[in-house]
């Protein structure tokens, strides 16, 4: 089946119909303006494709047009909107074998709905995925449906149904239902010909499981969100693996994290720079080389062991504690080590 479907493209776009070659002489609005939404529910408004006279033969006087119409056919004959009527779709085999309701409308009142894709619930145990359907290469899916109009209330109501058959074998694990696809533009200028007021072995044909090689699909899980009717997220027809929260952000972040930072690409922060400015030059670190080799020097430090050598064997023993303010004050105006004072601790 197919109970919701994405279409959030400017509207030009969609009159585009890229990839279809097709010719839209307008788009028709009645009373409400379609809305692109991610998440298009029944009996939302959406835009549908077909001949401006659907008893007219094709041709320049039978242009082609886009009208918004609601999701859910109502019947022509119908007195009211019966809101418990399931008729978002019609199944192929209903249509091919004849009788029920769509008999007056499937020869004469054939659509095409434009969708960037699909959602279907993947059922597991008591879980329901939802996962999106869309052409591989980007391009609109139109998906064959059947419409109608009906006059309630002094008010004109036009509504549509959604035409789905048995699922491909690429697709069946899925669901045992899909919608039926018109993937070029034969496919879509045969469905919409209702010259013939009938149904003919021609459009048969066209109603069977998916099969065009030359537009592949892809299908992928989607967040649950998408369930709630109301709810719109660009999210809603994104791969959840893809996500900026998903699993492949995720070991995408593990991987940058565990390269190294190349120093050619690193900008030196403050304190690299004041590491580097406070270090010495080569030069000087030459100079206090030699000064440390000149006699003059050399002599000076066998005197200050000496000196230390005699304090050592006089004095306590050494505290690792900090002066206090007051003693680095006092240390600051003694004598110079190696007088008779600094034994004492005179100051």
């Amino acid at each position: 089946m197919c109970g919701r479907f994405s279409l959030r493209l400017a509207l030009n776009e969609i009159e585009e119909l890229f990839g279809y070659d097709l010719d839209v002489e307008q788009w028709e609005e009645e009373e409400v303006e379609f809305v692109p939404r991610y998440n298009i529910a029944p009996r939302s408004q959406a835009p549908v494709i077909r001949h401006r006279d659907p008893g007219s033969s094709m041709g320049s006087g039978n242009p082609i047009i886009i009208q918004t119409m609601k999701w859910g056919l109502v019947p022509h004959w119908s007195k009211f909107e019966d809101k418990s009527l399931n008729t978002i779709n019609a199944r192929a085999e209903n249509l091919i074998e004849g009788g029920g309701m769509w008999d007056s409308i499937k020869g004469k009142k054939r659509c095409a709905v434009p969708c960037q894709g699909y959602y279907e619930w993947l059922t597991k145990g008591k879980d329901k995925i939802p996962h999106f359907t869309k052409r591989k290469d980007n391009k609109l899916l139109l998906m064959a449906g059947l419409y109608d109009s009906v006059v309630l209330e002094g008010k004109a109501l036009w509504t549509f149904a959604i035409v789905t058959t048995d699922s491909n074998k690429e697709f069946s694990w899925l669901h045992d239902r899909q919608p039926v696809f018109l993937t070029n533009h034969d496919a879509v200028m045969r469905w919409l010909d209702t010259s013939s007021q009938t149904w003919t072995p021609e459009l048969t044909k066209i109603v069977q499981p998916y099969s065009d090689a030359s537009a592949l699909l892809e299908c992928y899980p989607v967040p649950k969100e998408v369930g709630k009717v109301g709810t719109e997220s660009p999210s809603f027809i994104e791969p959840i693996a893809a996500r900026r929260d998903g699993i492949n952000a995720m070991f995408s972040k593990q991987e940058h994290g565990s390269m190294p930072v190349s120093p050619t690409n690193t900008t030196p922060g403050k304190s690299q720079k004041r590491k580097t400015s406070t270090g010495p030059s080569p030069s000087k670190v030459t100079d206090d080389n030699a000064k440390a080799k000149s006699p003059e020097a050399t002599e000076h430090r066998e005197k200050r062991m000496r000196t230390s050598d005699g304090a050592s064997k006089h004095s306590p023993s050494k505290s690792k504690a900090k002066a206090s303010p007051s003693k680095q004050k006092s240390k600051a105006h003694s004598k110079p080590e190696g007088t008779l004072d600094s034994f004492f601790g005179k100051s």
